[in-house]
């Protein structure tokens, strides 16, 4: 779920009270899941516009999401990148847990391609740069994305692209012994051979794949492996059955810059030396900071959570 707006809008209209959390003033309702919803929220001591992932404790802990809650939470507080959307600070009531995050206003990338076609090489390469640096940034702290599609990839008012979405993210402690993932997860369109073949993955490679289909898509206007039967579309990732339309240019082609994401399965860093590549590119600057995850667990120390559990654990 992104922290996703089409406007500056300050919440809804009329007048009477606004419900508060903290310093916060909720407003209208961004978006909606099965354990959460997404709700604009106006800071009310600095007057900035944010979002707010509002999480049901009592189906978090029914659900047995625990585990993937903190994990996004940690995620989110270890990354800080101006690609990436932002996570301000963890809030929790008895019975909500509140994840305050960036609000950007530019929409979906996917929405630019779904209403314009395909983009611009140079426009392509801009936002094909800007997802390899918040990418490669995850990666360094560790973090691997595992759901990187358009529909993740948020615009804020400049322009500028911002990786969304981090529920399905995998720290390093979820590494087995033989150094790979085993978590299933994705979207079936973008996701690598060895996910769907479930014997375990690299996720920095799985990650770079993504970027490739992304790429593809960002390219040509459409998805490089669809078919209506999803064995086939399997079969047609597996298999690597699809072909580079005409249009793309020369210098792409024949960089193999697309071709050897998807075939030789080339590292961020050959991506980065790559010639195509490095047309205008601009290194991000970010802050750097040591971020301590100590906080993360005490969402769920109440007392009231643990009889809760206790109930529920039982029932």
């Amino acid at each position: 779920m992104a922290t996703r707006g089409h406007g500056h809008g300050h919440g809804h209209g009329g007048s009477g009270s606004r419900t508060r959390v903290g310093r916060y003033e909720l407003g209208r309702t961004l978006g909606e899941g099965t354990f959460a919803k997404v709700k604009f929220a106006r800071n009310v001591e600095n007057g900035e516009n944010v979002a707010i992932k509002i999480l049901d404790k009592e189906k978090v802990l029914k659900h047995k999401m625990i585990a993937q809650i903190k994990r996004e939470i940690a995620t989110m507080k270890l990354i800080r990148h101006p690609n990436v959307i932002r996570m301000y600070e963890v809030m929790a009531s008895k019975t909500k847990i509140y994840i305050v995050m960036e609000f950007v206003t530019g929409g979906e990338l996917f929405d630019k391609i779904a209403s314009r076609g395909r983009l611009k090489e140079d426009e392509a390469r801009k936002y094909f740069q800007q997802l390899i640096n918040a990418v490669d940034y995850c990666h360094s702290r560790g973090v691997y994305h595992r759901d990187l599609k358009p529909e993740n990839l948020l615009l804020d008012a400049s322009g500028v692209l911002k990786v969304s979405d981090f529920g399905l993210s995998a720290l390093p402690q979820q590494v087995r012994e033989d150094g790979l993932l085993h978590t299933t997860c994705g979207t079936p369109n973008y996701v690598a051979p060895e996910v769907i073949n479930n014997k375990g993955y690299d996720g920095a490679k799985a990650d770079l794949w993504s970027c490739g289909v992304i790429l593809f898509v960002l390219m040509a206007g459409y998805l490089p492996f669809e078919d209506s039967n999803l064995m086939q579309l399997y079969k047609k990732v597996c298999f690597l059955f699809f072909s580079a339309p005409k249009l793309f240019g020369p210098d792409l082609v024949n960089s193999h810059h697309l071709l050897m994401i998807m075939k030789q399965r080339i590292t961020i860093a050959e991506v980065i030396e790559n010639e195509w590549f490095k047309k205008g590119y601009k290194p991000p600057v970010f802050e750097q900071a040591d971020v301590s995850l100590d906080d993360v667990d005490s969402i769920f120390n109440d007392s009231a959570v643990r009889f809760l559990f206790l109930i529920l654990h039982h029932a």
